[in-house]
């Protein structure tokens, strides 16, 4: 009776679901908002969570939400194109062409293998070869998971990430195109191969006309768009219904289609802040969205109502895991990796997210995939999921202690055969007068050290109206900032050169100006993100470190930089590049007479071999830039990186963090960034130091070591 009692309530509730559809709508607003941030507690990828949030709700669980229902139906239909349109927006073309030959070799060893074994899995268990050859077109592709770890431990330049980047340009067309041609072939009612070279012409045909006409337009229209953001981020927009379009117009599958036009878009898109707005919006709405209702298609009882059932997701999940391991391998031995690449690779391309999922749910949809593929993709996801973030922290910290390597020679004996650049500039923007005085102190420190010079720049925004009398209140306001700037630096023995700019933002004006003044270093003030729109667009902050041609010191300073004596600076990464949070308080240190502590925390199970390994290496790349005074080196086994920074830095004056943007990819939500959690727990004074998009090459470095042996 209590059972009937509890089905009787649960009906009412589901036909009031899906008689009102404003309720559902809030409910997975509620499931996006709060399931993510429960399961990222619980150190589990966000997606994996929205998963289980709809397979709770749906009939495996609460019976809350009908999958059919029209609402839901229509928001993960604009997920699914939305996702695979970020997937093409989101391959890196250039990382591709730099190692064209072996991003191709790796790629097709990824293809040809897991397709030859999910074919093989689908052919042992009586599927026709139509869906067999799709279910290994499923294995063939993988979604960079992991791709925040590998950004925040500097590794991307290394060969073999690089080339698993690369390839997933190969292994996404591929995996997409027998999509389309698997879904064409269910029409043809008497299948021949003949039949097939029309359908190959066609597709090819279609995409290189989606190809070369909207990457032609995208550049031409963006060239004519300025820099007006908002007509950009409609073309991108407009771009997603033009693919909506062409799939009633062609018939080509839609995930396919959406695909392309974000492959088209891509260079001309580029990364800044237009992209990453266009992305954010997708990844915190519509495709979480997708993602639930993925779960609401599973049917947790087909698995296990049979032997053969859970056989077949068995070794679909062991089949995929083994067959990028033996791609993998084949790279190594090609290629000559050694193990810890070899093995970065595995973990690399395991994931099965973005465009897996996506062919799967196309293939159900059509009738070319049954309940049981469904549930035993989205189980190899989870596995998937889980395991290949977690096997990349493990085993991509080996590329980061191998020796210094003739690259990293080479790159240092070319910053000392750089012409000596001109002198170190540092533009200060003074728009807050509760910071302005600490952030004229460190800018003063820092020229002083550097034998450089500080231009204060004060923004007067204003619209196309010269004549408004907001600007004039607003040059009025700049005019004092500067004043006060300018007398702010005659206490350290300095000239500042104040410069006064009007322009309708506060972030292009700052990038602008800092361009055309030459800037080494930008030192801005915290600034919180507030409101509505920050959240949305992001803050000045964002917007300059997306912009900046130079390095950019956002500070959070809780005292006079003057009486700061001990400084700490964190390295997740052993390499020269990551070295410029040293370079900055090394200089720091120098002006104030302090003590710099570089600190690596390393897993509580490492060795004291490797622990005395990693302190003579990362001694040996300190020395580069800190001859007179080197800093101290610590090494801190512990299980918990946030913890350790936290417990080590109660005895500092100012922690220096390096401020690292990971792309904004399906899988960011799985990987917490160290540097945000530390800035939010951190008493101390902070600075971020974050390098420009596309430049991480020791920018800062360079800059200070050459100006200062020129004087």
């Amino acid at each position: 009776m209590e059972r009937i009692s509890q089905v009787l309530a649960i009906e009412p509730t589901a036909q009031v679901l899906s008689k009102e559809p404003i309720i559902a709508f809030a409910i997975l607003l509620v499931v996006v908002l709060i399931v993510p941030i429960l399961f990222e507690r619980l150190r589990l990828p966000g997606i994996v969570g929205l998963v289980f949030s709809g397979v709770v709700l749906g009939s495996s669980g609460w019976n809350l939400f009908d999958p059919e229902s029209p609402i839901i139906n229509l928001l993960s239909d604009i997920g699914l194109v939305y996702l695979m349109f970020v997937t093409g927006l989101e391959v890196d073309i250039n990382r591709f062409r730099q190692r064209k030959q072996r991003s191709l070799g790796l790629g097709s060893f990824t293809f040809s293998v897991s397709l030859a074994i999910g074919t093989l899995i689908g052919r042992f268990f009586g599927f026709d070869w139509n869906t067999s050859i799709l279910i290994g077109s499923l294995f063939s592709s993988y979604s960079l998971l992991a791709y925040p770890i590998i950004n925040r431990l500097g590794i991307i330049n290394n060969e073999a990430v690089s080339i698993t980047i690369g390839a997933t340009f190969f292994t996404d067309i591929g995996a997409l195109l027998i999509l389309a041609v698997c879904v064409a072939t269910t029409q043809i009612r008497i299948f021949s191969f003949v039949k097939l070279i029309p359908l190959f012409s066609w597709l090819i045909i279609y995409s290189f006309a989606i190809l070369l006409g909207l990457d032609w337009l995208g550049k031409e229209f963006f060239r004519r768009s300025g820099d007006d953001e908002g007509n950009k981020f409609l073309f991108i927009f407009m771009s997603v219904f033009i693919a909506a379009v062409s799939i009633q117009l062609t018939e080509v599958e839609k995930v396919f289609t959406a695909f392309l036009v974000g492959l088209a878009v891509n260079e001309a898109v580029g990364e800044g802040s237009v992209k990453e707005k266009v992305v954010f919006i997708g990844n915190v709405l519509f495709i979480p969205i997708f993602f639930v209702h993925l779960g609401l298609l599973f049917k947790l009882p087909t698995i296990f109502n049979s032997i053969k059932n859970f056989q077949l997701t068995l070794l679909i999940v062991i089949g995929l895991i083994f067959g990028k391991l033996i791609a993998a391998g084949l790279a190594k031995i090609i290629y000559r990796y050694n193990w810890q690449e070899t093995l970065t690779i595995w973990s690399l391309s395991m994931p099965q997210v973005g465009t897996t999922l996506a062919a799967t749910v196309v293939g159900y949809q059509v009738g070319l995939l049954p309940i049981t593929i469904l549930n035993s993709v989205i189980i190899l996801m989870l596995v998937t999921a889980i395991l290949a973030p977690l096997i990349t922290s493990r085993t991509a910290v080996a590329l980061t202690t191998s020796p210094v390597s003739e690259t990293t020679s080479l790159t240092l004996a070319a910053h000392q055969k750089e012409e000596p650049p001109s002198t170190f500039t540092i533009v200060v923007p003074v728009n807050n007068p509760q910071t302005q005085q600490y952030l004229m102190e460190m800018a003063a420190l820092l020229a002083r050290q550097s034998h450089g010079r500080i231009v204060p720049l004060a923004i007067a925004t204003s619209t196309a109206n010269m004549d408004a009398p907001q600007l004039e209140l607003s040059l009025q306001r700049s005019e004092r900032l500067l004043a006060k700037a300018t007398a702010q630096s005659r206490v350290f023995g300095l000239k500042a050169e104040p410069l006064l700019r009007i322009d309708d933002a506060f972030a292009p004006g700052i990038s602008r100006a800092a361009r055309e003044q030459n800037a080494s270093l930008i030192i801005m003030g915290w600034g919180k993100r507030t409101g509505l729109r920050a959240r949305l667009f992001g803050n000045v902050i964002d917007n300059v470190l997306w912009a900046s041609h130079c390095p950019v010191a956002v500070t959070r300073l809780v005292d006079s930089p003057k009486k700061i004596q001990r400084i700490l600076v964190p390295l997740e990464n052993l390499t020269a590049p990551a070295l410029q949070p040293v370079q900055l308080a090394q200089m720091l240190a120098e002006a104030n007479q302090s003590q710099v502590t570089v600190l690596n925390v390393c897993d509580r199970r490492t060795s004291s071999s490797k622990i005395a390994a990693r302190r003579s290496h990362l001694s040996m790349l300190v020395s580069k830039i800190a001859v007179l005074n080197p800093p101290e080196i610590q090494i801190i086994p512990h299980e918990n990186v946030v913890q350790a920074i936290l417990q080590a830095a109660r005895l500092y004056d100012l922690v220096v963090l390096p401020f690292i943007r990971s792309r904004t990819i399906v899988g960011s939500l799985t990987v917490s960034d160290v540097t945000t959690q530390l800035a939010r727990q951190l008493t101390c004074s902070i600075v971020m130091l974050g390098e420009p998009q596309g430049h991480q090459n020791g920018t800062l470095l360079t800059n200070v070591s050459n100006n200062i042996k020129s004087v």
